[in-house]
Protein backbone atom coordinates (compact mmCIF):
# COMPACT_ATOMS: atom_id res chain seq x y z
CA UNK A 1 0.00 0.00 0.00
CA UNK A 2 1.45 3.39 -0.96
CA UNK A 3 1.97 6.14 1.58
CA UNK A 4 -0.54 8.35 -0.22
CA UNK A 5 -3.20 5.65 -0.01
CA UNK A 6 -2.48 5.16 3.68
CA UNK A 7 -2.81 8.90 4.24
CA UNK A 8 -6.11 8.96 2.37
CA UNK A 9 -7.52 6.05 4.33
CA UNK A 10 -6.43 7.72 7.58
CA UNK A 11 -8.93 10.48 6.81
CA UNK A 12 -11.82 8.06 7.44
CA UNK A 13 -10.23 5.71 9.98
CA UNK A 14 -10.71 6.47 13.67
CA UNK A 15 -11.84 4.80 16.87
CA UNK A 16 -13.53 8.05 17.87
CA UNK A 17 -17.32 7.56 17.50
CA UNK A 18 -17.63 11.30 16.81
CA UNK A 19 -15.30 11.20 13.81
CA UNK A 20 -17.30 12.38 10.76
CA UNK A 21 -16.86 9.10 8.87
CA UNK A 22 -18.17 7.11 11.83
CA UNK A 23 -20.97 9.60 12.45
CA UNK A 24 -22.20 9.51 8.85
CA UNK A 25 -22.42 5.71 8.97
CA UNK A 26 -24.31 5.81 12.27
CA UNK A 27 -26.66 8.62 11.26
CA UNK A 28 -27.53 7.07 7.88
CA UNK A 29 -28.56 3.86 9.66
CA UNK A 30 -30.67 5.90 12.09
CA UNK A 31 -32.29 7.90 9.28
CA UNK A 32 -33.05 4.65 7.43
CA UNK A 33 -35.00 3.37 10.44
CA UNK A 34 -37.01 6.62 10.39
CA UNK A 35 -37.91 6.03 6.73
CA UNK A 36 -35.93 9.07 5.60
CA UNK A 37 -33.32 7.39 3.35
CA UNK A 38 -34.88 4.18 2.10
CA UNK A 39 -34.26 2.89 -1.40
CA UNK A 40 -30.73 4.41 -1.36
CA UNK A 41 -32.26 7.93 -1.34
CA UNK A 42 -31.26 10.90 0.78
CA UNK A 43 -27.85 11.86 2.10
CA UNK A 44 -25.74 13.73 4.63
CA UNK A 45 -22.50 15.68 4.75
CA UNK A 46 -20.36 17.00 7.60
CA UNK A 47 -17.88 19.88 7.24
CA UNK A 48 -15.03 20.22 9.72
CA UNK A 49 -12.73 23.20 9.16
CA UNK A 50 -11.00 22.44 5.84
CA UNK A 51 -12.62 19.10 4.98
CA UNK A 52 -16.05 17.89 3.86
CA UNK A 53 -17.14 14.29 4.48
CA UNK A 54 -19.89 13.03 2.16
CA UNK A 55 -21.79 9.77 1.93
CA UNK A 56 -21.80 7.88 -1.39
CA UNK A 57 -24.72 7.90 -3.81
CA UNK A 58 -26.93 4.99 -4.81
CA UNK A 59 -26.02 2.68 -1.92
CA UNK A 60 -27.97 1.06 0.90
CA UNK A 61 -27.77 3.89 3.41
CA UNK A 62 -28.22 1.62 6.43
CA UNK A 63 -25.12 -0.37 5.39
CA UNK A 64 -22.69 2.49 4.77
CA UNK A 65 -19.28 1.98 6.34
CA UNK A 66 -16.65 4.64 7.16
CA UNK A 67 -14.48 3.30 4.33
CA UNK A 68 -17.25 4.28 1.87
CA UNK A 69 -17.00 8.00 2.71
CA UNK A 70 -15.66 10.63 0.30
CA UNK A 71 -13.51 13.49 1.60
CA UNK A 72 -13.27 16.82 -0.23
CA UNK A 73 -11.18 19.90 0.61
CA UNK A 74 -12.95 23.06 1.72
CA UNK A 75 -13.09 25.66 0.43
CA UNK A 76 -12.95 24.91 -3.26
CA UNK A 77 -14.81 26.22 -6.29
CA UNK A 78 -18.52 25.51 -5.95
CA UNK A 79 -19.09 22.08 -7.53
CA UNK A 80 -21.35 22.55 -10.52
CA UNK A 81 -23.67 19.66 -11.33
CA UNK A 82 -21.66 18.17 -14.15
CA UNK A 83 -17.98 19.04 -13.60
CA UNK A 84 -15.13 17.28 -11.84
CA UNK A 85 -14.50 17.96 -8.17
CA UNK A 86 -11.35 17.94 -6.09
CA UNK A 87 -11.09 15.01 -3.67
CA UNK A 88 -8.74 14.29 -0.82
CA UNK A 89 -10.01 10.73 -0.64
CA UNK A 90 -12.20 8.39 -2.69
CA UNK A 91 -13.35 4.93 -1.56
CA UNK A 92 -11.59 1.90 -3.04
CA UNK A 93 -14.96 0.54 -4.14
CA UNK A 94 -16.47 1.83 -7.37
CA UNK A 95 -18.73 4.36 -5.68
CA UNK A 96 -19.91 7.83 -6.69
CA UNK A 97 -20.12 10.79 -4.33
CA UNK A 98 -23.60 11.87 -3.30
CA UNK A 99 -25.65 13.44 -6.07
CA UNK A 100 -26.53 16.04 -3.42
CA UNK A 101 -22.98 17.43 -3.38
CA UNK A 102 -23.72 20.71 -5.27
CA UNK A 103 -26.73 21.29 -3.02
CA UNK A 104 -24.71 20.64 0.12
CA UNK A 105 -22.31 23.31 -1.13
CA UNK A 106 -25.22 25.77 -1.21
CA UNK A 107 -25.59 25.26 2.54
CA UNK A 108 -21.86 25.87 3.05
CA UNK A 109 -21.51 28.97 0.91
CA UNK A 110 -24.85 30.67 1.58
CA UNK A 111 -25.43 29.72 5.26
CA UNK A 112 -21.90 28.77 6.36
CA UNK A 113 -23.37 25.45 7.51
CA UNK A 114 -21.30 22.71 9.11
CA UNK A 115 -23.69 19.94 8.06
CA UNK A 116 -26.58 19.37 5.65
CA UNK A 117 -29.11 16.55 5.61
CA UNK A 118 -31.36 15.48 2.73
CA UNK A 119 -34.32 13.17 3.38
CA UNK A 120 -37.05 11.59 1.31
CA UNK A 121 -39.47 11.72 4.23
CA UNK A 122 -43.07 11.05 3.27
CA UNK A 123 -44.09 13.89 5.59
CA UNK A 124 -42.03 16.29 3.48
CA UNK A 125 -43.42 14.94 0.22
CA UNK A 126 -47.03 15.17 1.43
CA UNK A 127 -46.45 18.76 2.59
CA UNK A 128 -45.17 19.75 -0.86
CA UNK A 129 -48.35 18.36 -2.41
CA UNK A 130 -50.76 20.02 0.04
CA UNK A 131 -48.97 23.41 -0.15
CA UNK A 132 -47.97 23.17 -3.82
CA UNK A 133 -50.05 26.17 -4.91
CA UNK A 134 -48.61 28.43 -2.19
CA UNK A 135 -45.02 27.23 -2.77
CA UNK A 136 -44.55 27.63 0.98
CA UNK A 137 -45.27 25.39 3.97
CA UNK A 138 -46.45 27.51 6.91
CA UNK A 139 -47.31 26.61 10.49
CA UNK A 140 -47.49 28.46 13.82
CA UNK A 141 -48.23 27.89 17.52
CA UNK A 142 -46.51 24.53 17.77
CA UNK A 143 -44.01 23.79 20.55
CA UNK A 144 -41.54 22.09 18.20
CA UNK A 145 -41.07 25.35 16.28
CA UNK A 146 -38.74 26.32 19.14
CA UNK A 147 -36.27 23.70 17.90
CA UNK A 148 -35.79 25.49 14.57
CA UNK A 149 -33.33 28.34 14.02
CA UNK A 150 -33.82 31.39 11.81
CA UNK A 151 -31.94 30.71 8.60
CA UNK A 152 -30.90 27.36 10.02
CA UNK A 153 -28.14 28.81 12.19
CA UNK A 154 -29.50 32.00 13.76
CA UNK A 155 -31.58 32.51 16.93
CA UNK A 156 -34.27 29.92 17.64
CA UNK A 157 -37.84 30.64 16.61
CA UNK A 158 -40.54 31.31 19.19
CA UNK A 159 -43.74 29.38 19.79
CA UNK A 160 -45.55 32.48 18.50
CA UNK A 161 -43.53 32.69 15.27
CA UNK A 162 -44.78 31.38 11.94
CA UNK A 163 -42.44 28.82 10.46
CA UNK A 164 -42.08 29.08 6.68
CA UNK A 165 -40.32 26.54 4.45
CA UNK A 166 -40.17 27.30 0.70
CA UNK A 167 -41.07 24.66 -1.87
CA UNK A 168 -39.08 24.44 -5.11
CA UNK A 169 -39.86 22.41 -8.22
CA UNK A 170 -38.18 19.05 -8.66
CA UNK A 171 -35.81 18.21 -11.52
CA UNK A 172 -35.13 14.85 -13.22
CA UNK A 173 -31.54 14.90 -11.90
CA UNK A 174 -30.72 15.70 -8.26
CA UNK A 175 -27.69 17.83 -9.14
CA UNK A 176 -29.85 20.18 -11.22
CA UNK A 177 -31.74 21.32 -8.12
CA UNK A 178 -28.71 23.44 -7.19
CA UNK A 179 -29.84 26.72 -8.79
CA UNK A 180 -33.45 26.46 -7.60
CA UNK A 181 -32.30 25.76 -4.04
CA UNK A 182 -29.81 28.64 -4.15
CA UNK A 183 -32.47 31.06 -5.40
CA UNK A 184 -34.90 30.02 -2.65
CA UNK A 185 -32.23 30.30 0.06
CA UNK A 186 -31.36 33.82 -1.06
CA UNK A 187 -35.00 34.87 -1.44
CA UNK A 188 -36.00 33.49 1.97
CA UNK A 189 -33.01 34.05 4.28
CA UNK A 190 -35.04 33.09 7.37
CA UNK A 191 -35.80 29.59 6.04
CA UNK A 192 -34.11 26.70 7.86
CA UNK A 193 -34.72 24.23 5.05
CA UNK A 194 -35.89 23.85 1.47
CA UNK A 195 -38.68 21.48 0.42
CA UNK A 196 -38.53 19.88 -3.03
CA UNK A 197 -41.85 19.10 -4.72
CA UNK A 198 -42.69 15.39 -4.74
CA UNK A 199 -39.17 14.66 -3.53
CA UNK A 200 -38.11 15.60 0.02
CA UNK A 201 -36.29 18.26 2.04
CA UNK A 202 -32.84 19.75 2.61
CA UNK A 203 -31.98 20.98 6.13
CA UNK A 204 -28.71 22.44 7.43
CA UNK A 205 -27.13 23.65 10.66
CA UNK A 206 -23.91 24.90 12.22
CA UNK A 207 -22.90 21.31 12.96
CA UNK A 208 -24.30 17.80 12.62
CA UNK A 209 -26.11 17.99 15.97
CA UNK A 210 -27.99 21.16 15.05
CA UNK A 211 -28.73 19.91 11.52
CA UNK A 212 -30.08 16.64 12.94
CA UNK A 213 -32.17 18.41 15.60
CA UNK A 214 -33.71 20.76 13.05
CA UNK A 215 -34.41 17.94 10.61
CA UNK A 216 -36.25 16.08 13.37
CA UNK A 217 -38.21 19.18 14.41
CA UNK A 218 -39.11 20.08 10.83
CA UNK A 219 -40.20 16.53 10.07
CA UNK A 220 -42.44 16.59 13.16
CA UNK A 221 -43.93 19.94 12.08
CA UNK A 222 -44.45 18.74 8.51
CA UNK A 223 -46.24 15.63 9.81
CA UNK A 224 -48.53 17.52 12.19
CA UNK A 225 -49.13 20.19 9.53
CA UNK A 226 -50.23 17.59 7.00
CA UNK A 227 -52.55 15.97 9.55
CA UNK A 228 -54.05 19.33 10.52
CA UNK A 229 -54.64 20.35 6.90
CA UNK A 230 -56.28 17.03 6.05
CA UNK A 231 -58.48 17.42 9.14
CA UNK A 232 -59.56 20.89 7.98
CA UNK A 233 -57.67 22.71 10.74
CA UNK A 234 -55.76 25.94 10.26
CA UNK A 235 -51.99 25.50 10.51
CA UNK A 236 -51.40 29.25 11.02
CA UNK A 237 -53.37 31.10 13.70
CA UNK A 238 -54.15 34.80 14.05
CA UNK A 239 -54.43 35.51 10.33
Amino acid sequence: MSASTEQQDALVTSTDPLHPANLISELCASFYRLGWVTGTGGGICIRTHDKVYIAPSGVQKERIEPSHIFVLPYPQAEPSPHTDRIFLRRPKLNLKESACTPLFWNAFTIRNAGSCIHTHSQNAVMATLLWEKEKMFRISHQEMIKGVRIGGNGPTLSYLDTLEVPIIDNTPNEEDLKDGMKEAMEKYPRAAGILVLRHGIYVWGDDWQKAKTQTECLDYLLEIGVKMKLAGLQTVLNE
